[in-house]
């Protein structure tokens, strides 16, 4: 049914799952989230409608997610959110308004340039943000750690979870199966 590139997210302990479910829990809803191309579980929980999540991926649209209502914005370009979210940090911190940014990355967009000049900016100047690196360990089919080493980098406004990923993030499914997806 879905004939474009979608990259979705699950795993057999829910360990995903519950550490986002954590980390909601100090977003409010006058917060933004900004997302990667996998950020369909970051747009439920920030409050999007079901059915119309369901209609942007068999549509083929879910891997760019905007509703400023419901101040979330997801984007598939690596990287891309990072100097988007800062801005909107600024703004926040200009405007002296209580708000928080939320920005999601994956391990490898992390090891970029963007990342450390977003994360050092954002700490100098003690912007409301908090970046969150969803950690599978591999970018695409690459061994993050091989290609980038064994450092993990943490500053005071960045979380690290890791996660068991459910399918590969190419090719049609898990080991060449078609993948079903089921609302």
């Amino acid at each position: 049914m879905i004939h474009v590139p979608i990259h979705l997210s699950g795993g057999k302990h829910h360990s995903q799952e519950n550490q986002l479910i954590e980390i909601f829990k100090d977003i409010k809803k006058n917060d933004w989230v900004l997302s990667t191309h996998r950020g369909h579980y970051h747009a439920l929980l920030k409050g999007f409608d079901v059915n119309e999540l369901k209609r942007l991926i068999l549509s083929g649209e879910s891997m760019h997610i905007y509703s400023r209502e419901k101040r979330f914005f997801s984007s598939s370009i690596v990287g891309g959110v990072l100097p988007i979210a800062v801005g909107l940090a600024y703004s926040i911190k200009l405007k002296e308004e209580s708000n928080h940014v939320w920005v999601f990355v994956g391990d490898m967009a992390a090891e970029t340039g963007i990342f450390y000049e977003c994360t050092k900016y954002a700490e100098r100047h003690n912007l409301p943000i908090t970046f969150i690196v969803e950690d599978n360990g591999v970018s695409v089919n690459s061994p993050t750690q091989v290609v980038w080493g064994n450092g993990e980098h943490r500053g005071k406004n960045i979380i690290r979870y890791k996660y068991d990923r459910e399918w590969n993030h190419v090719g049609p499914g898990k080991d060449g199966e078609d993948i079903w997806v089921t609302f």
